[in-house]
């Protein structure tokens, strides 16, 4: 809901939902305008499961064919930076929001009543904590990639920035192979829920703060991402199996 508030705001798709609108499509503001829209009601179907399996599926879906046929072939044929991890960053956080889109989906227990193609989309539920997952190991990855950068960004007032860099980039990479191989799945998702939201409170809302509109309000839709990866975790840690 977050991002696509911001979208309406903007009158532009954010970097991490697509990287470039084609120039031979007209209408960037309006389509900007719809898929805003389309993010807010499903956030609303999401929170008072309202068909929120199905929502969640398509949301998936949507945000999976857009890592793998907008973010990869624009950061493979136009990115000239691209044998740079860190300029993967967006496309793997709509990769991490797409697993978690399939983890809420897997929350719930399984259709009679559903079309054909969302009982295609289904068969990706299983895939969910592993897309999820590979978006924290690329990150923790980061951490010890750019470590300068990554320490800078630790606040001030915390005292061995280069050490939770490298305690991060573990704790990043040990929570993505424990939740992918399920080892020790409830544990290890509250641990990586707990240290996210720890982020979202100390790191990214006091720089939302300080910088809300630079470069398309980036620390805002950091801040919504943020979030976004501790309810993910939390739910990975819990496996709920709903009824209806």
């Amino acid at each position: 809901m977050g991002l696509g508030i911001q979208q309406l705001i903007y009158a532009d798709f954010l970097p991490v939902i697509l990287p470039a609108w084609p120039l031979w499509i007209p209408g960037l503001a309006v389509w900007a305008y719809i898929a805003g829209v389309a993010f807010i009601g499903t956030g609303l179907a999401l929170i008072f499961e309202k068909k929120g399996k199905t929502c969640a599926l398509i949301l998936g879906a949507i945000l999976l064919s857009l890592f793998l046929f907008c973010h990869v072939p624009h950061l493979v044929f136009v990115n000239p930076y691209n044998q740079y991890l860190g300029t993967w960053t967006q496309a793997f956080k709509i990769l991490a929001l797409s697993g978690g889109a399939f983890v809420f989906a897997g929350s719930y227990a399984m259709e009679n009543n559903s079309a054909p193609v969302i009982k295609t989309i289904e068969k990706l539920i299983p895939f969910g904590r592993i897309f999820f997952s590979i978006t924290m190991i690329v990150f923790g990855i980061d951490h010890f990639l750019y470590v300068e950068i990554v320490a800078k960004l630790v606040p001030s007032w915390i005292p061995g920035s280069i050490f939770w860099t490298y305690f991060a980039g573990v704790a990043l990479i040990g929570s993505g192979v424990g939740i992918i191989l399920m080892i020790k799945l409830k544990p290890v998702g509250l641990l990586l829920a707990t240290m996210i939201f720890l982020w979202f409170i100390i790191l990214h809302i006091p720089r939302a703060i300080a910088d809300p509109t630079g470069n398309m309000g980036n620390e805002v839709t950091s801040t919504f991402q943020a979030l976004g990866f501790s309810g993910i975790a939390c739910m990975l840690a819990y496996g709920i199996r709903r009824t209806t």
